[in-house]
């Protein structure tokens, strides 16, 4: 797929699909099955069959580099996540750059945030793959200033965090990560910040306060060209006290869980974030 993608990048069809029915990427994902759909306000609402109400609840933010992605590429592979977990979860719609930049995207977490606060779920957890990797750290210390409650944990899948683009690894694995070199990254970053220091601590955890951010579970893969931000991110939340686990995949390529169903990495990805925040859930 990241080859297509490269492919396509560099010598453009002549009539590319719209980006609004371009949901390709969820072919990746097998069926989780016994998991109900519902649109709702702030996103799509996903319930595992066989879920009592326990008050917890996942918000899911989806990736695409804010320039793609949408509540349904990425509807298996959260009903996967929360079918494993065992509880109910909520895809976050976002709006698209360059259309729509910063704070656009943060504005729609935080909505559906506290739509789900609003919903009488009282132990939240942020669930979120590359570019909504990174907005879920964002959008938690934006709900700290809010003085919103605080989630019970943060579960990132190749958390895109870095808008300054500085990591070795981009250098390191640019051979082996298939779609994600630095320029396309930078061509991303740029719509996303619109003028914006891209060190501004409201775009960039790595620059950011990171006191009170809930225990920490991240993923990322081997090979991929941000290897060097889940690193620079762990590193950055202890020197703040975060409880943090950081598992690196070999041989694996950036949200490489998106094949849940289908590979057996991914499915260990999985059964390894819904076993560590069970009992943070009281699950």
């Amino acid at each position: 797929m990241y080859r297509t993608w490269t492919r396509d990048r560099l010598n453009p069809p002549p009539e590319p699909e719209p980006r609004e029915t371009d949901d390709h990427w969820g072919d990746l994902t097998a069926e989780p099955r016994g998991v109900d759909y519902l649109e709702v306000e702030h996103g799509l609402r996903l319930v595992p069959h066989g879920v009592r109400d326990s008050g917890a609840a996942l918000l899911c933010l989806h990736g695409g580099g804010f320039v793609s992605g949408s509540v349904f590429t990425h509807r298996k592979l959260y009903g996967h996540l929360a079918k494993a977990i065992g509880v109910p979860a909520l895809i976050a719609h976002q709006r698209h750059t360059p259309e729509q930049p910063f704070p656009a995207q943060q504005e729609d977490a935080l909505a559906a945030y506290t739509w789900l606060v609003g919903q009488g779920f009282d132990r939240l957890v942020l669930a979120g793959d590359s570019a909504g990797g990174g907005l879920a750290v964002t959008a938690t210390l934006a709900a700290r200033a809010r003085d919103l409650p605080a989630p019970a944990a943060l579960l990132l899948i190749s958390p895109w965090v870095d808008m300054a683009v500085s990591g070795d690894s981009f250098d390191t694995n640019a051979e082996r990560d298939g779609f994600f070199y630095r320029d396309v990254v930078l061509e991303l970053a740029a719509m996303y910040l619109a003028g914006r220091d891209p060190r501004d601590p409201a775009v960039n955890p790595l620059h950011a306060d990171l006191t009170g951010l809930p225990p920490t579970f991240i993923q990322v893969g081997a090979d991929e060209t941000l290897l060097d931000e889940s690193r620079m991110l762990e590193k950055r939340a202890r020197e703040f006290g975060v409880e943090v686990r950081r598992d690196v995949f070999e041989e694996q390529q950036h949200t490489f869980q998106m094949a849940a169903g289908r590979a057996p990495e991914a499915d260990d990805a999985i059964r390894r974030f819904a076993d560590w925040v069970r009992p943070r859930l009281e699950l």
